[in-house]
């Protein structure tokens, strides 16, 4: 990864938290215990920004159509957090893979 691939997944990181800064509170305060949750479970395509940035457009679509996010994810943030992310392989199930022998890597 060269200097200008860190400059441009910096600006785009940057990009991204303006979009979470501009939703309602309520909104940024779930995205908040989302993002901390995945950063716990640590699916592995948490890395190429595109789960969170995902959230981030559900949300935003949310605010448009005039609902409150618990509307939209329900009460319980986890559980909707496990659903987005059930079929995905974390960094456990990676770690798991490579005390047992298996060879599968991060893109299996």
């Amino acid at each position: 990864m060269g200097i200008q691939d860190m400059i441009e997944g910096k600006r785009q990181w940057w990009a991204h938290v303006a979009r979470v800064k501009a939703l309602p509170r309520d909104y940024q305060i779930v995205y908040k215990e989302m993002q901390k949750y995945f950063f716990k479970v640590g699916p592995v395509e948490l890395g190429d920004g595109s789960l969170l940035s995902g959230v981030v457009d559900f949300f935003e679509e949310g605010v448009l159509a005039g609902k409150g996010v618990l509307e939209l994810i329900g009460t319980d943030v986890a559980a909707f957090c496990d659903e987005l992310v059930k079929d995905s392989r974390t960094y456990a199930d990676i770690y798991q893979d490579s005390i047992n022998g298996k060879s599968d890597t991060a893109e299996n």
